[in-house]
């Protein structure tokens, strides 16, 4: 005779880590419910079901118009781990959004994220410097950073031992928040810490650590900075660089240091007109652009005048450069720099 047996495992499509959600258009404002529960598991599957909804563009603005914002920016101080990890987790793809960045901004989402950064979960470290990544890329979110006095904040985590991936996040929220700001980077000793990650091994912390050196010359007190810190040297070595993105970098910030008379002659001092001079032969349009604005701005100097007289062929070769009008224009703009005669 047939018996009816009973399986103890569950169904191959329901998840038990996360909240059933409700019908339509009950689904988000359900799910708000639940993450302001008083019980931590209820907490846990809410966030769960809702790092899956956010994927849905669609789901977004109904989340900001539910105050699901407001209840992730709550759920930052929970003790629970897994809490504050899927909480960043939804803020991170909330600010993928243009509307997502607008509504954490008029939160105050900055001020409670920025406790995060020496949270005890790597997770939730790299959630929240992800979403103030995002959050800079807009000029109203840098200056909402800028505001909350995070930038001494910043440059404090990148000198500790943070991990690269999260350096990196931390250079491109700098480049950006420096823009609005410059002063208090420069007070807080930046310069010194792009500067030795100028050496790192990596290439893409080399790459962004010369574009914030770049970004901070802007101001003369940048300049004069770089010239103390020994940053020059530093950048003419990464002229020989084996990345095209880390030497088109270099030259970048070259071509702003070397504006002022000091900046020249230490370049200058540092080999940097030959390098410079066999970057123009580089396939990269970039590099090349900037090889040649940089050996512009190095021929105001007399010294450099004479040496570039002698390699004004290479330099007159890119009036005729096909691939670029802006480099044939740089390239007019050094040949008369070069043969100017007082």
């Amino acid at each position: 005779m047939a018996s009816t047996l009973i399986s103890a495992e569950l169904p191959p499509d329901v998840d038990p880590t996360k909240a059933r959600l409700a019908y339509g258009q009950r689904a988000i404002p359900k799910l708000d419910e639940e993450l302001n529960s008083t019980d931590l598991h209820t907490q846990q599957k809410a966030l769960m079901a809702l790092c899956d909804a956010l994927h849905d563009p669609e789901k977004i603005s109904t989340a900001i118009e539910c105050s699901i914002v407001q209840s992730l920016k709550k759920l930052l101080s929970s003790k629970d781990a897994v809490v504050r990890m899927k909480a960043t987790e939804c803020k991170l793809i909330i600010s993928g959004h243009s509307i997502g960045r607008q509504a954490l901004i008029d939160v105050g989402a900055i001020k409670p994220l920025s406790k995060l950064f020496d949270d005890g979960c790597r997770e939730v470290r790299v959630n929240t410097h992800k979403t103030m990544e995002m959050l800079s890329s807009i000029p109203l979110g840098a200056e909402a950073i800028v505001e909350c006095g995070l930038i001494g904040v910043l440059i404090k985590k990148l000198a500790d031992d943070s991990t690269d991936d999260i350096k990196l996040l931390i250079l491109d929220t700098l480049h950006r928040c420096m823009r609005v700001k410059h002063q208090e980077a420069l007070e807080c000793d930046a310069m010194a810490i792009f500067t030795s990650l100028l050496n790192s091994p990596d290439r893409e912390i080399r790459a962004k650590a010369a574009m914030d050196v770049k970004e901070l010359s802007f101001p003369t007190a940048g300049k004069d900075k770089a010239c103390q810190e020994g940053t020059v040297a530093s950048l003419c070595r990464l002229l020989s660089d084996d990345f095209m993105d880390v030497k088109s970098q270099a030259c970048a910030a070259l071509m702003v240091i070397t504006i002022t008379t000091h900046g020249k002659y230490l370049a200058l001092d540092a080999n940097a007109l030959p390098r410079l001079l066999k970057l123009l032969k580089e396939p990269s349009v970039e590099l090349r652009l900037n090889a040649l604005k940089a050996l512009t701005t190095l021929s105001e100097a007399p010294k450099a005048r004479s040496e570039l007289l002698r390699s004004l062929t290479d330099i007159v070769e890119l009036k005729n450069d096909p691939d670029s009008q802006a480099i044939r224009k740089a390239a007019q703009i050094a040949e008369r720099t070069i043969t100017w005669k007082p």
